[in-house]
């Protein structure tokens, strides 16, 4: 099958691309400059020189922040771009998987993982466009796509809290981490992996919703001392703190791990145990990613 990632130049858009070529796949990675997912004529240039059956679409407007003053540029990246992408995508006969994200949930009163399902609240305007795309691709698409959120992501493409968490554990003796936040730290090269597992897969009665996350959960402090740990340094070192001190103007989810559901109707586990997965990914982020 012949394969097109969008926002290849992304963390994870760069690991489906390397997942993809690693399973003998023909596939061609496009970055904003390439493929502007906002442009219908860019569109229409990409399907008819690359003829993809499966789309992969990783382009977002992923500045948490800077959305909130900038909700209508967003939601032209996030929100009309997946538009006009299924919509190519119905035209062309190909196939659809959409990334989105925990942030189209509140993240508050919560204490067990969200099922697929689960009503949508999102308190950001990053959630909100995030959301209005989940919505769009399966309006558009509705028997040959599928949104796969995912959160807390890391890997050795880009800037991530665990390459951060390296640097750190070199240059300072300690360092403060959030202690009221909990999630699943993710591996990007395992999406990459089920997202490649569930291409081939989608049609009429696979498609919707699928959470691919971490299994188990931590919070920030607890995944920074874990780095610290593989990394033979002193988890004392990492000392808990709380969101008082620096405010954001996108309001963080207290709670947003997911549940795994839907993986199992495929006949697929979901991602493995968080610690597992970062015990395999930190000498590869310390080895390949740039100082």
């Amino acid at each position: 099958m012949r394969w097109l990632v969008t926002g290849a130049g992304g963390m994870l858009g760069h690991d489906v691309v390397d997942e993809l070529r690693g399973r003998g796949a023909d596939v061609t990675g496009l970055g904003h400059t390439a493929l502007d997912i906002t442009e219908p004529a860019s569109l229409e240039r990409a399907f008819a020189a690359h003829r993809p059956e499966i789309v992969v679409n990783c382009a977002a407007y992923a500045a948490v922040d800077d959305a909130e003053s900038h909700e209508a540029e967003a939601l032209r990246v996030n929100g009309d771009g997946p538009r006009l992408l299924a919509r190519a995508c119905a035209a062309h006969g190909a196939r659809l998987i959409h990334v989105s994200t925990d942030y189209v949930f509140s993240g508050k009163g919560r204490t067990t993982p969200y099922p697929e399902d689960h009503p949508p609240a999102p308190r950001t305007a990053y959630g909100r466009t995030k959301l209005a795309g989940e919505r769009a691709v399966l309006e558009e698409l509705p028997d040959a796509s599928a949104v796969v959120r995912t959160a807390w992501l890391y890997g050795v493409h880009g800037k991530n809290f665990v390459r951060t968490m390296i640097g750190i554990e070199a240059s300072r003796p300690t360092v403060e981490v959030v202690d009221n936040q909990c999630g699943q730290p993710t591996w990007s090269a395992d999406v990459a992996a089920h997202i490649a597992d569930l291409g081939p897969r989608l049609g009429p009665d696979v498609g919707g919703v699928f959470h691919a996350t971490s299994s188990g959960e931590a919070t920030w402090f607890e995944l920074a001392r874990e780095v610290f740990r593989l990394l033979g340094a002193d988890p004392e070192r990492v000392r808990p703190t709380d969101t008082t001190p620096w405010p954001r103007p996108a309001p963080r989810p207290e709670y947003s791990a997911l549940a795994h559901g839907r993986w199992q109707t495929l006949g697929l586990p979901p991602l493995r145990d968080w610690r597992a997965a970062l015990h395999e990914a930190l000498p590869r982020i310390r080895k390949e990613s740039p100082s």
